[in-house]
């Protein structure tokens, strides 16, 4: 699916999807927020987000994910007011990436599914070795295949995602293959993010499910521990796995972003002289 535009107010929303996904995984979110107001964007970053036909030889360095969305930024604050952003998954990692060089450009952060550390119930056990893999002709050959339940609590949805799966490389919840490449860039933006989160001090909304199969609340936990922003807020869903913007806790997740970004709206507009 191609970049997602939803025109609404002087307030834009940008929404980054998860690693090797796609703008659909955030339609739920982007929809809601329109409808509050918000002008959303959901664009497909080539070399991080996927299509079809894509090989392991289309995923780019992490430093250049950071410059396509920090460009979008850019081109969003000359038409609107404010710029908040969202990210799911390492879509999440990237808008910390983001607002650390944009500073009072980025209005807001809700962070969805924070993925610092991959240590949920769903990981295999060999995960630990994958690193081996990253400077060898391994990388090109390897791809870690996605599995029940695809992060996905609701037994409805998942049901639809693996008849999916059964014909497409990808869904609304996920890709069905994430190749080496792709897994260790991740990596190292996860390791650049971690030594900038002090910096940050953008007001931050964090929202992970305690049942997260693909990164326990340990991420969350460190992001509030570590960010530098004085307004800080996280959030617990107990009713989805990783996919929390299309699981069963998608409204808890829209509804706690609007309030957030409202509040930092009308924040902004009572300190105005």
């Amino acid at each position: 699916m191609d970049t997602v535009k939803l025109v609404g107010g002087e307030h834009a929303v940008l929404l980054v999807h998860g690693l090797q996904g796609g703008p659909t995984e955030m339609l739920p979110l982007a929809k809601r927020l329109n409808q509050a107001g918000y002008s959303v964007y959901v664009p497909h970053f080539a070399g991080y987000g996927y299509h079809d036909g894509d090989t392991t030889h289309s995923v780019t360095p992490w430093q250049d994910w950071h410059k396509l969305v920090l460009d979008e930024v850019a081109i969003l604050k000359q038409t609107h007011t404010t710029v908040s952003l969202g990210g799911l998954c390492i879509g999440a990692v990237l808008a910390l990436s983001v607002a650390a060089d944009s500073g009072s450009d980025v209005a807001a952060l809700s962070l969805l599914s924070t993925t610092l550390y991959y240590d949920g119930w769903s990981i295999p056990w060999y995960r630990f070795v994958l690193p081996i893999g990253y400077y060898t002709p391994f990388r090109y050959f390897y791809s870690y295949s996605g599995r029940p339940p695809f992060g996905i609590k609701n037994e409805q949805l998942r049901k639809w995602v693996i008849r999916e799966m059964n014909h497409k490389e990808s869904s609304i919840a996920a890709v069905s293959n994430l190749c080496l490449p792709a897994i260790h860039e991740a990596e190292l933006l996860i390791k650049a993010v971690k030594a900038r989160l002090p910096a940050i001090e953008t007001p931050t909304l964090v929202i992970h499910a305690t049942e997260d199969d693909v990164c326990s609340p340990r991420s969350a936990e460190y992001v509030m521990q570590h960010i530098g922003s004085k307004q800080r807020e996280c959030v617990m869903l107990g009713n989805s796995y990783h996919m929390i913007t299309v699981d069963n806790d998608r409204e808890q997740v829209a509804s706690e972003t609007i309030r957030f970004f409202n509040s930092t709206q009308a924040e902004k507009v009572s300190s105005l002289p």
